[in-house]
């Protein structure tokens, strides 16, 4: 079974970069056929996707967010990275990351980041 984990800072400063890490286990990162999503939810809305990376490597992300937003991954380590920068409150959510195939499939269990001074 695959299980995600994010991890990283819950509270970031505005102006500074929120960089997110999600540790994948039970499949390499780099089978064929899936991608790794990170999607977001701000308080009280909807779920929003950021950007993703395909097994390849090769990477798309959400227009509002694409001059901000950077997608990595190590494959030694089997993680994959999300990098946002020029934070505002208005990036503050529960940032998930995500696999799937087509549709998303498995899910971590979310991380709250709170963009404050």
């Amino acid at each position: 079974q695959v299980q995600l984990q994010e991890s990283g800072p819950g509270l970031v400063k505005p102006s500074q970069t929120l960089s997110l890490t999600c540790s994948v286990s039970g499949d390499s990162i780099t089978t064929d056929n899936y991608y790794y999503m990170w999607i977001r939810q701000p308080p009280g809305k909807g779920l929003e996707w950021v950007g993703y990376m395909l097994n390849r490597g090769g990477t798309h992300y959400s227009p509002s967010l694409k001059s901000r937003a950077s997608i990595s991954r190590d494959t030694s380590k089997n993680q994959f990275t999300l990098q946002l920068s020029s934070v505002t409150p208005e990036d503050t959510a529960v940032y998930y990351c995500v696999r799937g195939s087509g549709s998303p499939i498995d899910w971590g269990q979310g991380t709250q980041v709170t963009v404050s001074s």
